[in-house]
């Protein structure tokens, strides 16, 4: 359950990630960091002699834009400090994905991020990593792992993305309306959104919910497009006011059914961002009013940059939360240019933008390779 680097550099890799490894469920293109030789002056010791750093990134789902940049900006972030990164998403393939930790656990690699891994079995299988001598960091993946000594959790402040949106919704209706919840449970970042939820409608008793769907699968957002069409004509106008969507995927569905049925007046109010969604919510006419979300891509630096640090022998942090955004319609409209992933930051202050874990050695990392 985040500065992106220049435009051409985002697409084009983001097209490879989703065509390769992220779209067929294999090795993502793994490329040599091109490293000099030489001794590298004021950075830890394990850094210090250009010894070659492997790591692996391994994400659960995928075949989605958030995917891809998650990736993208792992990938990028790892190699600017020299390492040799790999990555490999399992498209929701339960058994790939845990193969493929076993794997890394049995191959070379100095670390690994994790993420998506929502069940029991991740666990066990990052404690093998661990006791493999591994370093591990995981993203949006089961409490559990906190057992599991020496990981980080990372995860987007979901508290925060859910209360963003919520809050808005509750506003902007005055505290009451008839909503759609759009929601699928055995995530831990969709049962943090939950809760923010059940607890916003119980201060709220005027925000009804009249229906909920959700679905997570490779055509989650063709599920609920069809959903919502059903949906839309058990209520007719003025039977139901908004659709919160807790995932992009769920606004992404939830958008074409509206459009396909002229029902902009059911607004929509979600959480994350990325390019797609981006373009539907400037649509003229959109019903998509709000989406909080955190940059995918800094998530994934900021994973990175929290691997080297253990790799360093640093301390790091048991969990740490990605600050969270509110992206309105409204202030997207009011670019003369139409808003991608990579303007944003033109138009949402610090988009993007953050110096977390980011030491002066891994300056001087960059500087060099």
């Amino acid at each position: 359950m985040r500065k992106l680097f220049k435009k051409l550099a985002v697409s084009g890799l983001t097209f490879t990630l989703l065509l390769t490894g992220c779209s067929a469920g294999e090795e993502g293109a793994s490329s040599s960091s091109g490293k000099t030789p030489g001794k590298i002056a004021n950075v830890p010791e394990r850094f210090a002699n250009g010894e070659e750093v492997k790591v692996k990134v391994i994400r659960k789902i995928g075949g989605d834009d958030h995917t891809a940049q998650f990736l993208a900006g792992a990938k990028k972030e790892g190699e600017e400090l020299g390492f040799k990164v790999d990555i490999f998403t399992a498209n929701g393939d339960t058994a790939k994905f845990h193969d493929a930790i076993a794997q890394a656990a049995n191959q070379d690699y100095d670390g690994v991020v994790i993420s998506h891994g929502d069940d029991a079995a991740t666990a066990d299988a990052v404690k093998k990593l661990t006791e493999k001598g591994k370093s591990v960091v995981a993203f949006d993946s089961i409490e559990k792992l906190k057992e599991v000594e020496g990981v980080t959790l990372t995860s987007q402040d979901d508290k925060a993305l859910a209360a963003l949106s919520l809050d808005q919704l509750v506003k902007d209706f005055n505290g009451k309306a008839n909503i759609a919840y759009l929601w699928v449970d055995g995530f831990p970042p969709m049962v943090r959104r939950n809760a923010v939820y059940e607890e916003t409608l119980k201060k709220n008793p005027g925000i009804k919910e009249v229906e909920r769907f959700g679905v997570a699968a490779a055509d989650t957002s063709v599920q609920t497009q069809n959903a919502v069409q059903a949906m839309l004509k058990k209520y007719p106008k003025g039977k139901l006011d908004a659709i919160y969507a807790t995932w992009d995927a769920f606004a992404i569905g939830a958008a074409r059914a509206i459009k396909e049925a002229g029902r902009e007046e059911v607004k929509i109010y979600g959480i994350d961002v990325s390019n797609a969604d981006l373009q539907l919510i400037q649509e003229k006419g959109s019903s998509w009013k709000y989406t909080a979300a955190v940059d995918p891509a800094l998530i994934g630096k900021i994973d990175m940059r929290i691997l080297a640090k253990k790799l360093a022998g640093e301390e790091t942090p048991q969990e740490y939360a990605l600050d969270a955004s509110l992206i309105s319609q409204k202030e997207l409209a009011s670019s003369k240019e139409p808003v991608n992933m990579e303007s944003l930051k033109s138009v949402i202050p610090n988009w993007g933008k953050s110096d977390a874990f980011e030491e002066e050695w891994m300056k001087t990392l960059k500087e060099h390779y």
